[in-house]
């Protein structure tokens, strides 16, 4: 859900006024007398506000319905949907791309990448410890010790380091790795050991990893198999926006893992960080699982729901201060997360 009753309350009392479709929000564990109780009004459709916010972009359905003027918010996929954009720009709309947000310290409360990768990266450590066959933890048992899980999470982003964090709760043993110096030490802050494969990359203005060369992806890929038959688990997340994801794990490595062993690939609705990911499935080769689930944040609806709001609702009391809409285009913020604006009037 876009929003969820504690946002509004909150934008209730910033001046605004909030309808909700019925029923939108019983997936995410949120009934519709939650939304009464905060104050919205529920309806049977709500496309006639001046204000649409979502999650994912509208269908073509659902972009005819918009009007000119109107102010969407939500994933617009503005790199990889050119034509849905252009849809958008064509009915007039001023529309605000969420992925788009500058990753600015101002951002940060509207950042719903940061916020939904925190989701995937939790999950993608649940999603490694109930397909492994083994124990995460080390095990002290009148039947001898259970050593623990090895994990390798690669990629250390805000998923990837959520993932550390959480795999480190389990009990397990844990590595990380990323092409970026600069992130060592987050890595090793939260008790994990930072994996040396001696390929360097630079950092981006936004915070992502830059794309290495052909000749230090093939050596990355080099010495990843050579290391990665040493762990049970290992959970990917390196992406690059508006691009297919960086292969990291070829086929080969993963022929070379123990039977058993898990692979979870956060990349996969960008084709995968691994050769044999299936986006969208769960497959085997050689005994080892790759999950390549898409969109693991609306596994776990209702925290997912609780952050993107309050990234969404940041966004709006920026936009629109005490509930009036004033866009300033000199504004990064403003400027950055546009990606369609309203048809000037001709003289």
């Amino acid at each position: 859900m876009a929003l969820v009753p504690e946002a509004i309350s909150k934008l209730m009392a910033s001046g605004f006024e909030v309808v909700v479709e019925r029923g939108a929000g019983v997936a995410a564990s949120l009934p519709d007398e939650a939304y009464r109780e905060a104050g919205a009004v529920l309806a049977d459709q709500a496309w006639d506000a001046d204000a649409i916010v979502k999650v994912r972009k509208p269908t073509a359905d659902e972009t005819q319905r918009l009007r000119s003027g109107q102010l969407l918010i939500g994933f617009l996929e503005p790199l990889t949907d050119p034509s849905g954009i252009e849809s958008l720009a064509q009915r007039g709309v001023q529309a605000f791309a969420m992925e788009s947000i500058p990753r600015t310290t101002r951002a940060q409360s509207m950042d719903a990448l940061s916020s939904q990768a925190t989701v995937s990266g939790y999950k993608a450590v649940l999603l490694a410890a109930e397909r492994l066959p083994r124990f995460f933890p080390m095990l002290m048992t009148a039947a001898g010790t259970v050593a623990p899980a090895k994990v390798l999470v690669l990629g250390a982003g805000v998923a990837g380091l959520q993932a550390i964090a959480t795999a480190r709760r389990l009990g397990a043993v844990v590595a990380g790795f990323d092409v970026r110096p600069v992130v060592k030490e987050q890595v090793e802050s939260l008790g994990a050991t930072f994996l040396e494969l001696g390929v360097r990359g630079e950092e981006t203005a936004g915070g992502y990893a830059g794309e290495l060369s052909a000749d230090e992806q093939r050596k990355q890929q080099e010495e990843l198999t050579e290391r990665i038959p040493d762990y049970d688990v290992v959970i990917t997340t390196a992406l690059i926006p508006g691009r297919p994801a960086p292969k990291l794990i070829p086929a080969t490595a993963i022929a070379r893992m123990r039977p058993g062993s898990v692979i979870v690939d956060l990349a996969a609705e960008a084709g995968g960080n691994a050769e044999s990911t299936e986006p969208g499935e769960i497959v085997e080769r050689n005994g080892v699982t790759l999950v390549g689930l898409t969109n693991l944040a609306a596994t776990m609806p209702f925290h997912a729901s609780q952050l993107y709001a309050r990234n969404v609702s940041a966004l709006l009391q920026h936009l629109s201060p005490n509930g009036e809409l004033t866009l300033d285009w000199d504004d990064e913020i403003t400027a950055g997360a546009c990606v369609t604006r309203e048809k000037a009037a001709v003289a």
